[in-house]
């Protein structure tokens, strides 16, 4: 079986820059002819020098009649390819597209500008639906001035395909964006408990995201950091995290009124019961998270005293 890489989305969406750039990558340029069948042709094109560099052979079939297994069959007989790329045409109805018995679908992307996606998806709906409803992953890329909508974004395409990986990139690249539905653990709680993976996500969420968590009661064992310019009623309830590897290492948490701080001792381990605000602090050089505790109690070590980020 030859695998098959078909690549779809709508004009100018961005399918070319995503071929050439894994065309340009070591690990995509391997042995033998990869056919790359176009069934459109956009502003760009494929450089000649990337196409005899990673071996790759250009065949275009701009006529939805002519996307036949027949014709493909015989660009598979002139090039003998080792692996096919298709960059669709997303136009045309995804439904009716075949392929040779023996070309299998290795994997299947769909690549969507997010700047006009409401316009697709409100006046061609049915054929966007094709698209998305097969493809393992969903690139949204130009977010730069859409950042507020991804996440409606999101849950449109999870309704049609709640299985895909979905991705969002902007001019800087991808957009490490959380939202509300992903996290794990229900903010509409009384007390919202963090475990180890919990308090990781809550932590990088609560830099971007920090209206979620205004006013909102948390609880989650802590390691206790008093650092010498706090003032006597202040602490940092915190967790020692691996962000890569373990030369990594950080301490992450945010400041916490607590009228008992002096007491404690660093390094020794709390469970923190504590309401959420958003105030000054000089640290910041501005406003940012802020913990009030409602309770610390002393508390024994957790059996993985380290989170991992990776």
């Amino acid at each position: 079986m030859k695998p098959v890489y078909v690549i779809n989305g709508f004009l100018e969406s961005g399918k070319t820059e995503f071929i050439r750039y894994t065309l340009e990558q070591p690990y995509f340029q391997a042995k033998g002819t990869t056919l790359l069948i176009l069934c459109e042709e956009g502003e760009n094109e494929y450089d000649d020098t990337l196409l005899k560099r990673s071996r790759t052979v250009l065949e275009l079939v701009d006529s939805e009649t002519d996307f036949t297994p027949t014709n493909l069959m015989e660009l598979d007989k002139k090039h003998k390819p080792e692996r096919i790329i298709i960059e669709y045409n997303g136009m045309w109805n995804y439904k009716n597209a075949k392929l040779p018995w023996h070309w299998k679908i290795e994997q299947q992307i769909t690549i969507i500008d997010a700047s006009t996606f409401p316009m697709y998806y409100t006046n061609m709906r049915s054929l966007l639906a094709e698209m998305i409803r097969k493809s393992e992953m969903i690139i949204f890329n130009r977010c730069d001035n859409v950042r507020e909508e991804l996440g409606s974004y999101k849950r449109n395409i999870k309704a049609v395909n709640p299985s895909a990986d979905v991705i969002f990139e902007d001019a800087n690249g991808e957009i490490n964006e959380i939202f509300e539905e992903d996290l794990p653990y229900d903010l509409n709680q009384e007390i919202i408990e963090l475990d180890n993976q919990g308090y990781g996500i809550w932590y990088l969420d609560a830099m971007d995201h920090l209206e979620r968590y205004i006013g909102k009661k948390l609880r989650y064992t802590a390691m206790v950091l008093r650092p010498e310019s706090f003032s006597d009623n202040y602490f940092v309830p915190g967790r020692m995290a691996m962000t890569c590897c373990a030369d990594d290492m950080a301490f992450l948490g945010y400041p916490c009124e607590f009228s008992g701080a002096k007491a404690l001792k660093q390094r020794e381990w709390v469970k923190v019961t504590a309401v959420v605000s958003k105030e000054y602090w000089e640290d910041y050089k501005g406003e940012g998270p802020i913990l009030h505790a409602v309770s610390v109690e002393k508390t024994k070590a957790p059996k993985e005293e380290i989170i991992s980020f990776s």
